[in-house]
């Protein structure tokens, strides 16, 4: 994890001080179970959550016992004994390291979900903001980053709320799918640990029981659900590429906030680089990264191995975290956009009305022009004005071949024919009601 690409909040999840917190309660609440089933006795499971409750659990030393002992869980529950005392022989009792470490990924997992589905909500609202903002603002529509046909900053900015929306409904799912808990002892049998211990700890910690633990719990879980969060990391890098674009000089129709006092170059004073984004598609790849070893990891040996616990003790956290991070510039990213309609409007007007070329090649097969020859017309008009012979219409007007009167072509380069629908594509994305409140707002 690099402390520049980290929220304080992201990264506490991950923080020592937290994982033991959650290790001990787990093996706590594990304790008051089997208690309760006449396991262990019922004052030791007391005095285990008096003493250890709100303890400091201190990394330094569980790292230096682990030096010795060579094993992380055991490190930690010494540790745990030297705070609480003999009642601590009490604690993991027909429990294995998986169940504690699998099940401690688990809450921080979810944890760190919920604050990728807040983070979210933030790029959803910004969308939605700007959306409603730039419904009717003209802009040209490219394909293969050519000019194609006219369409408004607001359909861009609605198309990337839709896939947020579905970004929204990966992560929860991702969540439901990770947030399972594993107690179930060597080989995952319940030999030695009750299955009711488990569904126990599950319920106070907000989990699902895992079916067939096998002493791990399987890793197809965890590989679908880096998947969903480098889906979720593609989206980003969709919508920080189009700004980027939009940013370049000799287009120039959206552009990066750029705050006073801000450099944008050690040698160009002029230069207004679109660092932001150019950082998001960073991140992006760097999320991406986890997929592949998140998938090798499925394969584990027969029941159990550790192949996977090196992999997961590095991308979990930096995956997680990088991507709260890149959510969040990104919502900000979006409210701060600075917009220049008039530029819009002056590179859909650059090739002097070419956008309109398909509404003339209808209207001349509506005239009864055999397709072919209608587009053959269009197209030869339209690579003179490709080639700097003159304007479009005028050359329309010229031509024998396009049977539509003045009045008739006049008409079909109306610029407001390509919007008629832009309520119904904001209806099926934002939903008629809040569509009919902006309407009255307006």
């Amino acid at each position: 994890m690099i402390p520049r690409y980290a929220r304080k909040e992201a990264a506490d999840i991950w923080a020592p001080q937290t994982r033991f917190q959650i290790m001990f309660e787990i093996e706590a609440h594990a304790a008051d179970a089997m208690a309760d089933l006449g396991v262990i006795p019922k004052e030791a499971a007391k005095v285990i959550w008096e003493k250890g409750r709100d303890a400091l659990w201190d990394a330094e030393r569980i790292d230096e016992i682990e030096r010795e002992v060579k094993h992380d869980v055991i490190a930690f529950l010494t540790h745990v004994t030297e705070i609480v005392g003999p009642e601590a022989r009490f604690l993991h009792q027909g429990m294995t390291s998986s169940d504690v470490n699998d099940t401690t990924l688990a809450v921080q997992l979810v944890r760190a979900t919920d604050l990728l589905l807040e983070d979210v909500d933030l790029v959803l609202a910004a969308l939605q903001r700007r959306a409603f903002e730039h419904k009717l603002t003209p802009t040209v529509g490219r394909s293969h980053g050519i000019h194609a046909e006219p369409t408004t900053f607001g359909v861009k900015l609605a198309g990337h709320y839709a896939e947020f929306q579905r970004a929204k409904e990966r992560l929860a799912m991702a969540k439901f799918e990770i947030a399972t808990c594993a107690i179930s002892g060597a080989v995952g049998t319940f030999a030695n640990v009750a299955p009711q211990v488990e569904a126990y700890v599950a319920g106070k910690l907000g989990l699902a029981v895992e079916p067939v633990s096998t002493q791990v719990i399987p890793r197809d879980r965890h590989a679908a659900y880096f998947a969903a969060l480098a889906v979720v990391a593609s989206s980003i890098e969709r919508l920080a590429v189009e700004i980027r674009h939009l940013q370049r000089t000799e287009v120039l129709e959206a552009e990066e906030p750029f705050d006073p006092g801000q450099k944008g170059s050690s040698a160009m004073p002029h230069k207004r680089n679109p660092i932001l984004t150019e950082n998001l598609t960073g991140l992006a790849r760097l999320v991406r990264s986890a997929v592949v070893p998140a998938l090798e990891n499925v394969a584990l040996w027969h029941e159990r191995d550790i192949s996977h616990s090196s992999v997961e003790r590095g991308i979990a956290p930096d995956t997680t975290i990088h991507l709260d991070f890149a959510l969040r510039r990104l919502a900000s990213v979006v409210e701060r956009l600075v917009v220049y309609p008039e530029n819009m409007l002056k590179n859909l007007d650059r090739l002097g009305g070419l956008v309109h070329s398909q509404r003339v090649l209808l209207a001349l097969t509506q005239k009864g022009v055999a397709r072919e020859v209608a587009y053959a017309a269009v197209q030869r008009n339209s690579m003179k004005v490709w080639r700097g012979e003159g304007n479009f219409l005028d050359l329309l007007k010229a031509d024998p071949d396009v049977t539509l009167t003045e009045a008739e072509l006049a008409e079909l380069f109306d610029l407001g024919y390509h919007f008629k629908n832009v309520d119904v594509i904001f209806g099926r994305v934002f939903g008629e009601q809040a569509l009919a409140a902006a309407r009255a707002a307006e």
